[in-house]
């Protein structure tokens, strides 16, 4: 009964209350760094996050400043390459003009010279045409020439045939005659005087 009971020591109640203090200590520290961790916990991760959001937009950063890097130097490469096909077309079409300047030339030494030949060529035929007209008037002057000559000749045989035979007719005797009603042989032709004198 709690008259029978008898009072506990003043040892074991100030031990049991000093164990409930260490217990209500440890109990405290353990929630304090509960929430020491929770809070670094947090702030680690808002770190993270700072760092993730700063990582990103670092990338984001450098990748834009890579491919202005990158478009400068694609664009100093196409500007060298321009520059230098723009220097190898200005040769070609320097070496296009030079050829085209020497085929300009060619082609009026060639009009020159055949215009030298032509004329030449037209003043030797004017030449061979009057040497031509003179053998021309030449033979024809001889052709004439010939003609009168055998017309002459040809007069005077008759003359002379007549002559014979009108003395043979008075005489009685018979011979060669001529009355006139043949015609004359005709003289002979420039052709065959052409020959003759080719010959």
């Amino acid at each position: 009964s709690p008259a029978m009971a008898r009072p506990r020591p003043a040892t074991s109640t100030a031990a049991e209350a000093e164990l409930m203090l260490l217990e209500r200590q440890a109990l405290a520290e353990e929630e304090a760094a509960k929430a020491k961790q929770e809070l670094l916990t947090r702030f680690l991760q808002h770190k993270l996050s700072r760092e993730e959001q700063s990582s990103a937009w670092g990338l984001h950063k450098v990748r834009t400043l890579w491919r202005s890097v990158l478009r400068q130097a694609k664009d100093h490469e196409l500007r060298r390459d321009i520059e230098i096909l723009s220097q190898t077309f200005s040769q070609v079409m320097d070496c296009k003009d030079g050829v085209i300047e020497a085929l300009v030339r060619d082609l009026e030494e060639a009009e020159e010279q055949h215009s030298r030949a032509l004329s030449s060529h037209l003043h030797l035929t004017d030449q061979l045409l009057q040497l031509q007209r003179c053998r021309l008037g030449y033979l024809e002057e001889g052709f004439n020439a010939q003609v009168g000559a055998l017309r002459a000749e040809f007069e005077a045989e008759r003359c002379g045939i007549s002559r014979g035979e009108g003395e043979r007719g008075s005489s009685g005797t018979h011979g060669l005659s001529w009355d006139g009603a043949e015609p004359l042989p005709a003289p002979p032709g420039p052709s065959q005087l052409l020959c003759q004198g080719g010959n």
